[in-house]
Formats: structure tokens, C-alpha cells, sequence
């Protein structure tokens, strides 16, 4: 339990952020979709350049992990149509349910118990792709 304790930690941590930040609001949102606020692209902007900035620095200076492996992060694919068509259909579940799965679950512990239904579907979703998955091409 006192392994787990640091990540229940960071998860919650990183909660109270989504939700201070406004990331989770559905406005915020509904906002970046109709291109209307810079709010919501500032943050995922900022977050992609310091995951860039981070795992770079995690490669160069082949930083361990709390177990003492050696952090390796493998090099991506570079085909671009299962991005695009991932990123499509993440991008579109986003669209319609207003709620990305990062803050499904800040939402959901914030009291808006509605997000069960989009809990499920998610899950129903990714056991669905699981099941699917080796007839994808890849």
C-alpha cells in the first residue's frame, strides 16, 4: 500500500489542478472546440512542451527509475494514419461527451455522477478495442 500511496498522491495532485485550471470545465471546452479561447490550448500546449522537454531530458541523461532500472522509452511509429485516425476518434468521443478520461474522473469525484455513463462507455469502448485489436491494422 505504501507503493501505491505516492501515485494516489500525484493522482490527486494532478485533480485538483485539472480542476483549479479549469481544465475539466465544459465551457472551457465548448470554448476551445468552436475555437473561441486560448485557455484550453495553452494548457495542452504547455503540457506537450514540457512531456517533450521531460522525456528528453529522462533519454539524455538516462535517468533511473525509483526501483533503479534504467528508464527506456522506445522510439514511436512513424506511420501517421493509426495517429490520425486514433486522434479522430478520441478527438470526436471529446467532442460529443464534452469530457476528456483524465477529467472523467476529476469530474466524477467532484460530485457530477452523470459521468458514470461516460465511465462506462469508455470502458465498454476499450474492451471493445482489445477485442478488436488484432484485426486492426496496426
Amino acid at each position: 500500500m505504501m507503493r501505491m500511496s505516492r501515485y494516489i498522491l500525484v493522482g490527486i495532485i494532478f485533480g485538483i489542478t485539472m480542476y483549479k485550471s479549469e481544465a475539466v470545465s465544459w465551457f472551457r471546452i465548448f470554448e476551445m472546440f468552436h475555437f473561441q479561447s486560448f485557455h484550453m490550448y495553452g494548457i495542452i500546449g504547455s503540457a506537450v512542451a514540457l512531456g517533450v522537454l521531460i522525456v528528453q531530458f529522462i533519454k539524455r541523461r538516462h535517468l533511473r527509475s525509483l526501483e533503479g532500472k534504467e528508464i527506456v522509452i522506445p522510439e514511436k511509429d512513424k506511420s501517421w494514419k493509426r495517429y490520425l485516425f486514433g486522434g479522430f476518434v478520441f478527438g470526436l468521443g471529446w467532442a460529443l461527451t464534452g469530457v476528456c478520461p483524465g477529467p472523467m474522473f476529476v469530474l466524477l469525484g467532484s460530485g457530477y455522477t452523470v459521468l458514470v455513463v461516460y465511465l462506462l462507455a469508455a470502458i465498454t469502448g476499450t474492451f471493445v478495442y482489445g477485442l478488436l485489436r488484432p484485426r486492426l491494422p496496426h
